[in-house]
């Protein structure tokens, strides 16, 4: 594994900008979308075909979270996470598989220990938040 890129130092600018700004952030999302097009059970959460539009809202999303620009909310309005999924079955397989995609795509950014824990503490207590059923989903 190669060395840490050289990033801002804790405490200057906004963590968006100390880890790279938007093309980290794009980096993030479409290694995390690789993932998704594939797994069995999260892509059917989907209606797109083309999962390039769910993409862009989550760089848009992680991106204004972390102190880059405010896309998403000026065309989407307030991110309101909860509700936007609660029409999902979430279940702890579900949570599982995001995180795993997930945490390949945070890996693939190779950042500085305390940005990567950072970053992951919160995608971690993102995708806890999420789980809206304890339920297995019928089928699987």
């Amino acid at each position: 594994m190669s060395e840490p890129k050289s990033l801002r130092p804790l405490g200057v600018g906004t963590f968006y900008e100390q880890v790279g700004g938007h093309e980290t952030f794009v980096k993030l999302a479409a290694a995390f979308y690789r993932g998704i097009a594939d797994d069995e059970v999260l892509k059917p959460m989907y209606p797109e075909v083309d999962l390039a539009a769910a993409e862009e809202r989550m760089l848009m999303f992680l991106e204004q979270y972390w102190g880059g620009p405010t896309t998403y909310s000026e065309t989407r309005g307030h991110p309101r996470l909860r509700m936007r999924h609660a029409g999902f079955h979430i279940d702890p397989e579900a949570r599982d598989r995001w995180l795993a995609h997930m945490r390949r795509a945070v890996d693939e950014l190779e950042l500085s220990p305390v940005h990567e824990a950072t970053l992951w503490d919160y995608l971690e207590r993102a995708a806890h938040a999420m789980v809206n059923t304890f339920e297995p989903q019928p089928g699987r």
